[in-house]
């Protein structure tokens, strides 16, 4: 690794601009990025991929080797990408910093504390639900019902047995008894505040908008009622700004933010792609698990909210992810089988047809593995491109950046040719209901939604109370463009069932719950916890990319 003085250096950041974390990791000042201005011309990339399987498509690794394959070809260029949240890198997901030749550095770090943003986003929220109990318990002077807290807590682990729990048991020196529950910390609604928020001051102000609660005559209570906005913020002090860390080839990467694309919307702070597009030509960014989740979320929310204009989508897919959605079991995927490869692109075609719909060039991204075959290879790509797809394979795990180069080429090919803005796929100021359906319909496949009692509520105090404005984030399944995980490849006839709308009214968005879908993820039988140490020197082994 280099020093991150050097890897600033490249990009025109002075050693003043940055806040220090040891050799290898820094904060980019506020003051630095309020002096920066966008660079004109500047092509954002969005990363992006078919529906993930438990075989691992390597989105990451895509995004850093494509980043490193752009640098190759000379060009000034830039990673925006999310922070690993802990619950997965002990769970069974892993890391999320990429792999071989493509990874972000210095690994352990990023995977485990990093810049302590997520503990930082963790305080505050519990900070909040921590003062919101101690009015209720002081009198209660906002006349808070108690039974009509939606604030809970976080946590950044995967602790199922957290999910739903009781407290303020042991008589009333411990305040009222009250069903609550944890959330992983990714789907904060501080999490999402922080990654649309751009200042201290605008951060302050969805703090202040946050809904916390309702009154016994049902009105709405948000943070700004307990006057407790400026508190929460200042332990967000150094999270809102932006991390610099390089990837295996010395290319600058800004980390920044982890929200889940299944529970939240899934992308990096607006701050860290903004300060990217001012430091370099190329920025690569990514959206989190598939295209109808993360990506979807990234052009209807974050785009709108941020005013981001991708250029192109990189759309990952692997010969393994396509078998798997033919029906081939996880066991037999390594055996070669060039038509069951070619059967499974029902799913690819979908995506790459829903990209369309947003006005964006797409261009395929396929990822070599190790048991991938040229037959496999080539027999996919042939297919894709007898139906007029964009297509390079791109072996930048075992290559690094060297693998990646037709990639890059053809990415920068659609970029050129690129004219214009995407469109959304829907109007904010439409029905709730209409803009649920329209992303059930358009991007999913979804024949009908139906809304359970406890949604229909939902929809009643959204309409009363004037959220109904609101964009949507769907929290559903990234194992089926269906919320059934079952439904693999591309499902038909399906129904969208809406258990829950939550109000996100300072994040600005509403969240449509649907299928069984979690937000406080548990442990396998076999957590990669088990596999991860540490030595007499302090070297961490065992964590994944």
């Amino acid at each position: 690794m280099k020093p991150i003085q050097e890897i600033a250096a490249s990009v025109g950041l002075k050693e003043g601009d940055l806040e220090y974390y040891g050799r290898y990791m820094a904060k980019v000042r506020l003051e630095a990025i309020r002096r920066l201005e966008r660079k004109k011309g500047s092509s954002l990339i969005l990363v992006s991929a078919m529906t993930p399987t438990p075989a691992g498509e390597g989105k990451t690794t895509v995004s850093v080797g494509l980043t490193q394959a752009l640098a190759k070809l000379g060009k000034s260029v830039v990673a925006a990408l999310r922070e690993p949240s802990l619950g997965p890198v002990f769970g069974i997901k892993g890391g999320a910093t990429g792999g071989g030749r493509s990874r972000i550095l210095p690994m352990e770090d990023i995977n485990l504390h990093f810049t302590n943003d997520f503990h930082a986003i963790e305080s505050a929220h519990n900070l909040l639900a921590a003062l919101l109990d101690n009015s209720v318990f002081h009198g209660n002077p906002l006349n808070i019902d108690p039974r009509k807290i939606t604030w809970r807590r976080v946590m950044d682990m995967n602790d199922r047995f957290l999910r739903d729990i009781v407290v303020g048991l042991g008589g009333s020196i411990n305040g009222v008894p009250r069903e609550t529950g944890f959330d992983i910390v990714p789907s904060s609604e501080i999490m999402a505040i922080l990654c649309l928020s751009r200042s201290y001051k605008e951060l302050k102000e969805k703090i202040r908008n946050i809904l916390l609660s309702f009154t016994y005559d049902g009105r709405p209570v948000h943070a700004g009622d307990l006057k407790i906005e400026g508190a929460v913020t200042s332990l967000l002090k150094y999270a809102l700004l932006p991390n610099l860390v390089q990837t295996t080839e010395g290319v600058p990467v800004i980390l920044h933010g982890g929200p889940f694309a299944n529970i939240a919307q899934g992308t990096n702070s607006i701050m860290a792609t903004d300060l990217a597009l001012k430091l370099a030509d190329y920025v690569v960014t990514e959206a989190g698990f598939g295209f109808d989740l993360g990506a979807e979320k990234f052009f209807d929310i974050v785009a709108r909210y941020g005013e981001l204009n991708p250029k192109v989508v990189v759309l990952v897919a692997t010969v393994r992810a396509l078998k798997y959605h033919a029906g081939v079991p996880r066991e037999d995927l390594h055996v070669p089988n060039p038509r069951l490869a070619v059967l499974g692109m029902a799913n690819l075609r979908k995506h790459y047809e829903n990209i369309s719909k947003f006005g964006i060039e797409c261009i395929i991204a396929l990822n070599r593995f190790t048991s991938d075959t040229d037959e496999e290879i080539d027999a996919v790509v042939k297919a894709a491109e007898d139906e007029g797809m964009n297509i390079a394979p791109a072996d930048i795990f075992d290559k690094g950046g060297e693998g990646g180069i037709e990639l890059a080429e053809k990415t920068v090919s659609l970029c050129r040719e690129a004219t214009g803005t995407y469109r959304p796929l829907y109007d904010w100021d439409a029905p709730v209901e209409d803009k649920i359906f329209t992303v059930a319909s358009e991007i999913y496949g979804a024949v009908s939604v139906d809304y359970q009692p406890l949604a229909k509520r939902n929809l009643d105090v959204i309409k009363k109370f004037g959220y109904d404005k609101l964009p949507v984030c769907i929290a559903k399944t990234q194992q089926s463009l269906s919320d059934n995980p079952a439904l693999l490849g591309l499902p038909s006839n399906f129904i969208v069932t809406v258990r829950e709308i939550k109000i996100a009214a300072g994040a600005g968005f509403l969240i449509p719950i649907t299928g069984e879908i979690l937000r406080m993820p548990g442990l396998s039988k076999a957590p990669a916890a088990y596999g991860i140490d540490i030595d007499d020197d302090g070297n961490i082994t065992g964590i994944s990319g």
